[in-house]
């Protein structure tokens, strides 16, 4: 089982969390301007490193707010949690 902290409620059990992908993805400055490849690029081209990784979650059964983590792919340990807005943190060595 793994307990992630949400920044707002606390720890709790992952089965009231659901996963929402790579976090700092950046939108397209200009949608209109944007072609096919790019948004496909920014659609569906995500890392999937094998290491610590920024991640973003939504507490769906609990404040439903979303929020960052820093958590490493293979072990699941979670470095540190962050809000949306706060400074990118750096990965873990």
């Amino acid at each position: 089982m793994l307990l992630i902290p949400c920044p707002w409620c606390g720890e709790r059990d992952e089965t009231e969390f659901r996963y929402g992908g790579q976090a700092h993805v950046a939108r397209p400055l200009d949608p209109n301007a944007t072609d096919d490849a790019a948004w496909a690029e920014y659609l569906f081209m995500r890392d999937n490193p094998k290491g610590w990784f920024r991640e973003r979650w939504n507490h769906a059964a609990g404040c439903r707010r979303w929020f960052n983590l820093v958590r490493h792919t293979v072990t699941h340990e979670i470095a540190c949690v962050y809000k949306p807005g706060d400074p990118k943190p750096e990965l873990p060595e």
